[in-house]
């Protein structure tokens, strides 16, 4: 099995990079699906959360508030650090489940959008980072997501920078470019996923 971290600024386009390798055979194991699926209504996720923070933070029909948490504990970095000492383990725990899941010749791809920020590379075979030029993600945050440009700076500035990204990166996948020249250039890379993946096998074979 080959674990592999992919990770990239808000509208780098790493979600277009992670649906291009399920299509070519990888198993994807997504961070962010994960922490919405450990506080979904009736789990010991939310019951922890709602413990922590109060009914106020559920909606109407007994889900989480996600707006109304992040208003909470986004200006509080002591109770950011309260609900990520809630989700982070229990992420952790179903990440590891759904890898032992995967056959023993996976190539087992983990979206983790805050990967450089948490130090989390060590965790991985190898890291993929998805990169863009800034004016690229901002226009990409305005244009297609329809964010304003001040929210957009804030949330790109909010993230590790570029270098720092760039600098844990075993692979850079450059995403200045068009979808057809970007399908190209994630193909090149599965081809080198699956030859590590081999080359780990034998080395262990041996």
């Amino acid at each position: 099995m080959l674990k592999v971290g992919l990770t990239g600024g808000i509208g780098a386009g790493k979600s277009e990079v992670s649906r291009l390798l399920v299509a070519c055979g990888a198993v994807l194991i997504d961070a962010d699906r994960i922490a919405r699926e450990v506080v979904a209504p009736g789990t010991p996720g939310l019951a922890s959360v709602v413990e922590a923070f109060g009914e106020e933070i559920l909606a109407a029909d007994g889900s989480l508030d996600r707006p109304r948490l992040g208003a909470i504990v986004f200006s509080d970095a002591e109770k950011l650090s309260t609900l990520n000492s809630i989700v982070h383990p229990l992420v952790g725990a179903r990440s590891r489940e759904l890898e032992e899941a995967a056959a023993e010749d996976a190539v087992v791809l983990h979206d983790v959008p805050l990967l450089t920020e948490n130090g989390l590379a060590p965790l991985y075979d190898l890291v993929i980072v998805v990169d863009a030029a800034p004016e690229t993600q901002l226009d990409r945050l305005v244009r297609l997501r329809g964010m304003t440009e001040e929210d957009a700076r804030a949330r790109m500035a909010a993230q590790a920078t570029r270098e720092q990204r760039r600098e844990i990166a075993d692979i850079v996948i450059d995403n200045d470019v068009p979808l057809e020249e970007l399908e190209q250039r994630v193909k090149d890379v599965w081809a080198e996923l699956v030859r590590r993946s081999q080359a780990s096998r034998t080395s262990v074979a041996e």
